[in-house]
């Protein structure tokens, strides 16, 4: 025991000689900053005016959250635009409102018009439905056999090590016809709840006095109610509760082809590998913390505020604090607001507008108004102050500024914020998969322009 602690302490010990080499490293990997303009270098594959260089066409989902027009002289003009998300052509705002006078779920009818192209009939959904419960299931002791070894806190690393084990167990791993990767995709997401769950339960068991409870999921519930009834002790919830949770999977489900993990998604599909590798790919790049992990950082952020503005309604006193933080005087000094700003929309994420009634409702039913109270003010004063040393008439708040305080209202552990993510956004990675598959027909393969001086070798007894 004593040398397997010391082996793992040097395991992960930064040694004199790796601080050497990164000394080395350093030396020789300084690229100008000046250079990125000279070699008119898209960087983020965005143009200057922040829009994204087109790369790619796809019939899955579209953002609008600008108007562009030309002006007598043939220039080209962007204006901000409130924002919206088209799911294959369709308002996502309506798919959410749809379902809802209904009384249904929408995340499977959402993903369903995302694969397949069409809203369902309702036949076609309960079918559907019933073919993601019959693949609701991993399999014979894979709980044991891979997710109960080495548990980690990110839970997203379990994630991303339980679907590439998933090739293992599958007769037909790499074969990329559309029947094949079509059952794949609807395994990985009928079962994506499934390991984020089952991946906490596995991790929160590791610490010193916790008990572990695995539930399995139900056929007849939905996605949003599995999710909830796999992760608390009694299995109970309110209806709001899983409706809240439901329209947080459909808002999440998809964001157009330009977005890190999806395209990440198409680069890696676009080289013939198989669906496992493809969606573990498009994970990693989910889990990075400028993409997938924003609200985790307005949690944060709001913690400290509660810390520091005694009085929640006091609008100064927020103002006066926000104003520290955008000066890099308070919080983690990064100078920013977390979930005021968008990289795309604009005027307004349609996504928040939509999840905005549903936070009331959440926070009157569990008693935190208090709570919601602040983020309006923080929302409100934040977005001002921003708009002032931006000099813009606009700043939308993102998704992210509400989602987080969502999922601690539903009694979510931050471990899950973002595993909840790619709960959701496996709906769309599969379907701009299927649409690489038989659209893209070729290996992404972008430039990069070397800036290194030739120079002959030298050998060793010279340098």
């Amino acid at each position: 025991m004593i040398w397997r602690e010391n082996r793992e302490n040097a395991y992960c010990e930064i040694t004199p000689a790796i601080l050497a080499l990164k000394e080395q490293w350093e030396k020789k990997n300084y690229i100008d900053p000046r250079l990125y303009k000279e070699y008119n270098v898209k960087r983020g594959l965005r143009d200057e005016d922040g829009r994204g260089v087109l790369t790619g066409l796809t019939r899955v989902a579209e953002i609008q959250s600008y108007n562009v027009y030309m002006d007598a002289a043939d220039r080209e003009h962007i204006t901000p635009a409130e924002g919206v998300l088209y799911y294959r052509g369709i308002d996502c705002r309506d798919i959410v409102k749809g379902s809802a006078t209904r009384g249904r779920y929408a995340f499977e009818e959402a993903a369903y018009l995302l694969l397949f192209g069409e809203l369902p009939t309702e036949e076609q959904l309960k079918d559907f439905c019933v073919q993601l419960s019959s693949y609701r299931t991993l399999p014979s002791n894979f709980f044991r056999d891979v997710i109960m070894k080495a548990p980690s806190q990110d839970l997203m690393n379990t994630m991303q090590r339980s679907i590439l084990t998933l090739f293992c167990y599958d007769d037909k791993p790499n074969d990329i016809g559309l029947e094949n990767v079509l059952r794949q995709c609807l395994q990985l997401t009928s079962n994506m709840p499934v390991l984020a769950i089952y991946a906490y339960q596995a991790w929160r068991y590791s610490l010193p006095g916790e008990s572990l409870f695995i539930h399995v999921p139900k056929p007849e519930l939905s996605t949003a109610e599995n999710f909830l009834r796999m992760l608390r002790e009694d299995c109970s919830y309110t209806e709001l509760e899983a409706r809240v949770l439901d329209v947080a999977l459909v808002l999440h489900a998809d964001h157009g082809g330009g977005n890190n993990s999806t395209f990440t998604n198409h680069v890696v599909t676009s080289s013939g590998t198989d669906t496992y590798s493809a969606i573990t790919a498009a994970m990693s790049s989910l889990k990075g913390p400028r993409h997938g992990g924003a609200n985790n950082k307005v949690m944060s952020m709001m913690a400290d505020i509660k810390l520091h503005v005694k009085n929640w309604d006091d609008e100064g006193a927020v103002a006066d604090y926000l104003t520290k933080m955008l000066n890099k005087e308070a919080f983690d000094r990064s100078g920013l607001i977390y979930g005021l700003g968008h990289a795309v929309y604009t005027k307004s994420d349609p996504r928040c507008e939509v999840f905005r009634d549903y936070v009331h409702r959440l926070a009157a039913e569990k008693h935190r108004d208090a709570e919601l109270t602040l983020y309006a003010n923080v929302e409100r004063i934040g977005k001002q102050l921003l708009m002032e040393r931006q000099h813009k008439d606009a700043i939308a708040t993102n998704i992210d500024f509400y989602s987080g305080f969502v999922y601690d209202m539903l009694g979510l552990p931050m471990e899950l914020y973002t595993p909840l993510f790619a709960v959701a956004r496996i709906a769309g990675w599969s379907a701009h998969r299927m649409e690489e598959l038989t659209s893209g027909s070729k290996l992404i393969r972008p430039r990069y322009e070397c800036v290194e001086d030739f120079r002959p070798y030298t050998p060793m007894e010279k340098r």
